[in-house]
């Protein structure tokens, strides 16, 4: 399944993989879940690909398939710590920090310097390359917001000194850096806010599990299905090949310096309703069963994406059911 959607990929990108081939490109975070699809398809149109990852969440079997390609280098390293390279790079793309909500309060220190001193290192490094610089931010940026769906224009409504302020505020100040570098020396940058996406190669287990991810494995071992709150609060869900080739596009896009872009599906669901579907989806005997909600749980999540559909010719085109089954494949073929 791994090599048809690498090749839905491709085939969804139009015109871009042409502007691929040749470039040289640092991946930050490049053995985490988005990372590693990046790596992959940016290997496969013939860029020559550095993977950077320290690996605290990111998963070295998650970039296997590449060591052996003579245009993929992985290097193991905190981009948090300085790190020079000699030969030119064209492109940088920043995905690195953990992103999971339950790591938020296990290790809010290594996400606030992930996206503030790894930014600045990885701004340092295209900077002296000038390479054009993609930062992967988040909805998370937006946090409880009032409009919805909601646009770029949005300035948030964000609790600073909250459980998921780590991330959040870590986020914005990572694009504060991004706008200031543009502004003083001339870098070439585009901010792409994610909203939540899912599929193959997510994590499950522990404080890497998102809603998903978890809700596929507990189904699929028939352990109670885990909600917190009453379970009304909506997301937006992306499939990672939508999710990448948006990423690709906006990275790829002639003229797209100071980009700024909701990238996410804005097919809303409850997360009680996603439960269900995936109970029946997988034929669960699962239960149901209520936690108490996070503190500044956001209740509502739904990306406007016009400014994704003028400016980078995008659209989600898997819908949740579909990349449901898809998972759900990917998580049984695991066990």
């Amino acid at each position: 399944m791994n090599r048809e959607e690498i090749e839905e990929i491709i085939r969804n990108l139009g015109d871009i993989p042409t502007r691929i081939e040749g470039k040289s490109v640092l991946v930050t975070g490049g053995a985490g879940f988005l990372g590693s699809w990046i790596c992959e398809v940016l290997v496969e149109q013939g860029a020559k690909v550095i993977c950077l990852d320290n690996l605290v969440s990111g998963l070295k079997s998650n970039i296997y398939p590449l060591m052996d390609k003579a245009n993929f280098t992985f290097i193991q390293h905190d981009i948090t710590q300085p790190i020079f390279f000699d030969e030119p790079l064209d492109i940088i793309m920043h995905l690195a920090s953990r992103a999971s909500p339950f790591e938020f309060e296990k290790y809010p220190i290594q996400i606030l310097k992930a996206n503030t001193l790894g930014i600045l290192v990885a701004l340092g490094i295209a900077k002296k390359h000038k390479a054009r610089f993609l930062y992967t931010s988040t909805s998370e940026v937006y946090g409880a917001a009032t409009e919805i769906p909601t646009s770029e224009e949005y300035r948030g409504n964000v609790n600073p000194i909250g459980q998921r302020s780590c991330y959040d505020e870590a986020k914005r100040c990572g694009e504060s850096y991004v706008i200031a570098y543009k502004m003083e020396h001339g870098l070439d940058v585009r901010i792409a806010r994610i909203f939540n996406t899912y599929g193959p190669r997510m994590r499950a287990e522990g404080v890497y599990g998102r809603v998903i991810s978890r809700f596929v494995e507990q189904a699929l071992s028939n352990k109670p299905i885990t909600i917190f709150g009453d379970g009304t609060q909506t997301r937006s869900f992306c499939y990672v090949t939508d999710q990448i080739e948006g990423l690709l596009r906006l990275a790829f896009v002639e003229d797209g310096s100071g980009t700024v872009v909701n990238i996410g599906n804005d097919e809303e669901i409850t997360i009680l309703e996603l439960a269900k579907v995936i109970k029946e989806l997988t034929k669960s005997k699962s239960e149901m069963e209520f936690h108490p909600l996070p503190k500044d749980d956001p209740q509502r999540r739904k990306p406007d994406i016009t400014k994704a559909k003028e400016i980078l010719g995008w659209v989600p085109k898997v819908r949740l059911r579909e990349g449901l089954e898809r998972t759900i494949r990917y998580f049984r073929e695991k066990k």
